[in-house]
């Protein structure tokens, strides 16, 4: 049962990543050669030689795009199956599309949304090189500490329900996670390497493109694994004895 839901959960995942492809493609392209054309006029005028292109920007923005994507997304579908069979029937009531759109609700606060607030994404141009071992590590720790926030939150809310009421529970336990990730916010030292004279709109537009992505991707899989899901237990009757 769990084998089968992995496969369907890496192939709502070749779904997400066409739409992230396709959109991708069309809206974040175009921005990263504005990017790259502010970067490369930045060396010039600072008398400063252009890297050599190992790969063509058309390879970067086509095939090497695509490949990055499919990967990406196969390999987070798969990671999402796992997540439902271990939720779905034991931490959550709801039905198979319910846990699926709640799964992705969360991770995509957890996993995009908050991280994002702290460190959003940046575009080619943005950002120091010596920086990046620091940046990167920031980031990830973002993650981690707000995924991990999140499921103390969901712990915290199951127990409170069962004195309070599910409503009331669930209110308090999301109070407590934001007040923390606001707390883990502010302690968290900031990163502001954008150059004065980069353009606000672009680097605006590339990230609620990239944000745009990254919805695409979660509500793709919520939605098209939850489908998936629903149906296949349907003609087994439920989840449980795949774990036994």
């Amino acid at each position: 049962m769990v084998g089968n839901l992995l496969l369907r959960g890496m192939f709502a995942g070749v779904i997400a990543g066409i739409l992230v492809f396709a959109f991708a493609h069309i809206f974040g392209e175009p921005l990263v050669d504005a990017a790259i054309a502010f970067e490369e006029a930045s060396a010039q005028a600072a008398g400063q030689a252009t890297e050599p292109e190992v790969v063509s920007r058309a390879t970067q923005a086509g095939l090497g795009l695509f490949t990055g994507v499919m990967a990406y997304s196969v390999a987070v579908g798969g990671l999402f199956a796992l997540a439902f069979a271990l939720v779905h029937g034991r931490f959550s009531a709801h039905s198979a599309r319910g846990t699926s759109a709640v799964i992705a609700i969360a991770a995509f606060v957890a996993i995009v949304l908050v991280p994002g607030i702290k460190y959003p994404a940046n575009p080619p141009a943005v950002g120091n090189p010596d920086t990046i071992g620091v940046r990167t590590e920031l980031f990830f720790l973002m993650i981690v500490v707000s995924v991990g926030a999140l499921i103390a939150a969901v712990a915290l809310s199951r127990r409170l329900s069962e004195r309070f009421g599910l409503w009331n529970g669930a209110i308090v336990a999301a109070l407590a996670y934001l007040v923390f990730i606001g707390v883990v916010l502010y302690l968290l030292p900031p990163i502001n390497e954008v150059p004065e004279n980069f353009s606000a709109m672009v680097l605006w537009r590339f990230r609620t493109t990239s944000l745009g992505m990254h919805a695409i991707l979660w509500a793709t899989l919520g939605l098209a694994f939850g489908a998936l899901a629903e149906r296949r237990l349907a003609l087994k009757g439920g989840l449980r004895p795949a774990f036994r």
